[in-house]
């Protein structure tokens, strides 16, 4: 089978012929039809998250993946051959741009057929993402407000929708033609941050989710109330600035979580929108790793199989 695959960090991705995995006990074969890239993808590349996650080379990219159960491994009795379904395998893992994947069973979300398989290739990482920071770690609630940054990206667009499901005002951040992809989305204010200081046109928020990092970061703790809280998906919060601020942050470490992807998987098929940048066919793997390299995608780069 084909495998988009590096040998070394900072090496350029090539597609080689590999062998084709077989499952063990708990694990299921998946005849992958859409993949999805994240900036996870690239730190991995570049060898940014070595400390966190550990890569044994060679190394398939790729951690968002659909497609239909090929082959049960043992011990696998809640799946059948040929049932749709989206998952992410583990970063340490990777293996979504290959022709075929291999799953634990335990983490295969069932694909209603409101989603297509292209679409669900977009869901795991950046929606999964967006949820975990606003209601597991920032509890946003109704009738709150939330400043997200980068409201045009892969967890932005997600999170304004999600937001606004709740209840919550949402102001969000964006430039260029994602102004009107953010407004489209839902966003009740959003600030073109290339013509416009966001900390000049918010005050008092209750939650910050932060996309961006650096000095991005550092400014929202201006905007947010007392005892408001930070999220960041990209950076450590400075928690000294926090504390004297009389707010709360945190990092968000996004984990696998087969019940949380099934909570976004239901929101997809009951209306919320996958944002897609552009949808190319697995050989344009390289293309597409380098346009996900540039950090300018307005929503996610999604592989098809040609099969």
């Amino acid at each position: 089978m084909k495998a988009f695959r590096i040998h070394v960090h900072e090496a350029h991705p090539v597609t080689e012929n590999v062998a084709m995995p077989q499952p063990g006990l708990g694990e299921v074969l998946v005849r992958v039809a859409a993949a999805s890239l994240n900036p996870l993808d690239v730190k991995l590349q570049r060898g940014n998250m070595q400390s966190f996650f550990p890569l044994t080379f060679p190394y398939t990219l790729g951690t968002d993946l659909s497609g239909t159960v090929e082959v049960l491994g043992g011990q696998v009795t809640d799946w059948s051959i040929g049932d749709r379904i989206v998952a992410r395998t583990a970063p340490t893992s990777g293996g979504a741009l290959a022709e075929f994947a291999l799953v634990p069973a335990d983490q295969l979300v069932r694909l209603p057929e409101a989603i297509t398989l292209d679409q669900a290739a977009g869901i795991p990482t950046a929606a999964g993402t967006a949820w975990q920071a606003l209601f597991e770690v920032a509890h946003l609630r109704q009738g709150q407000t939330v400043l997200i940054h980068a409201g045009a990206g892969g967890v932005g667009s997600f999170a304004i929708q999600f937001a606004r499901q709740a209840g919550a005002c949402v102001i969000a951040t964006a430039s260029g033609r994602g102004i009107a992809i953010a407004e489209r989305l839902g966003a009740d204010i959003v600030i073109d941050y290339r013509n416009e200081d966001f900390v000049s046109r918010v005050r008092d928020v209750d939650v910050v989710l932060d996309t961006v990092g650096g000095e991005t970061q550092a400014r929202s703790y201006e905007v947010l109330r007392a005892g408001g809280f930070l999220a960041s998906t990209v950076a450590p919060p400075d928690e000294a600035l926090a504390k004297a601020r009389g707010v709360g942050a945190a990092f968000v470490f996004h984990s696998s979580n087969a019940a949380r992807l099934a909570t976004v998987v239901e929101k997809v098929a009951g209306g919320v929108e996958v944002l897609t940048d552009r949808l190319l066919p697995v050989g344009d793997a390289l293309q597409a790793f380098e346009h996900q390299s540039t950090g300018r995608a307005r929503g996610k780069i999604i592989l098809k199989s040609a099969s």
